[in-house]
């Protein structure tokens, strides 16, 4: 599917799979995308987490891929992966389980997005907003009926993107995302309907 967005040069969108992989691993780079998370972060136990950060967790998200474990959305301008999206039943996340502020809403069958990585260059057009329409579709396709997150919603205009792996609460906003809870000033959860 390719849309142009805000401007942006026509951008595609595909499920990470493991003809693709090649393409992750050349956006997210040497340091694995935040520190060496490798998105693997909302899969793990703090403790767990920190120890293999880096290395260790390139190759657990290796082994999914390459497993035909659906993990998110990469977008693509001019044949170059220059955003990702992380998005699955909420249950493969556990550590939204474990959280105070973005535990379950309610028992309700949700798929979630959490976590968004962006080129640095690409930044600030708009190409998380394309990414979460893409994510609906995909999960709407294998059957889910809500997608949520959990985004940031800052105080201030200068909060750095890079900081705001969950996303801003604007693109989820134009992506047609309506706020459903709050337990943090700073952390809405918000949720798109997928018509039946």
């Amino acid at each position: 599917m390719g849309i142009n967005i805000f401007g942006n040069p026509t951008l595609t969108y595909h499920p990470l799979t493991s003809d693709r992989w090649k393409d992750v691993e050349g956006l997210f780079g040497p340091k694995g995308g935040c520190a060496g998370c490798w998105c693997m972060y909302w899969k793990q136990k703090q403790s767990e987490y920190d120890a293999k950060r880096g290395d260790e967790n390139k190759k657990l998200f290796r082994k999914l891929v390459m497993s035909g474990k659906e993990m998110g959305i990469l977008a693509y301008a001019d044949g170059e992966a220059v955003g990702w999206c992380a998005v699955a039943p909420r249950e493969e996340y556990s550590r939204l389980a474990r959280s105070r502020v973005l535990k379950p809403v309610d028992d309700k069958e949700v798929w979630s997005v959490v976590c968004f990585f962006i080129r640095a260059p690409n930044r600030k057009k708009g190409i998380s907003a394309g990414l979460l329409e893409a994510a609906v579709e995909f999960a709407a396709e294998r059957g889910a009926k809500i997608v949520e997150g959990s985004p940031i919603e800052p105080k201030s205009d200068s909060y750095p993107p890079v900081y705001a792996w969950t996303g801003f609460a604007g693109a989820f906003k134009k992506a047609g995302f309506k706020e459903v809870a709050r337990r943090s000033p700073t952390r809405p959860i918000m949720r798109f309907i997928i018509p039946s």
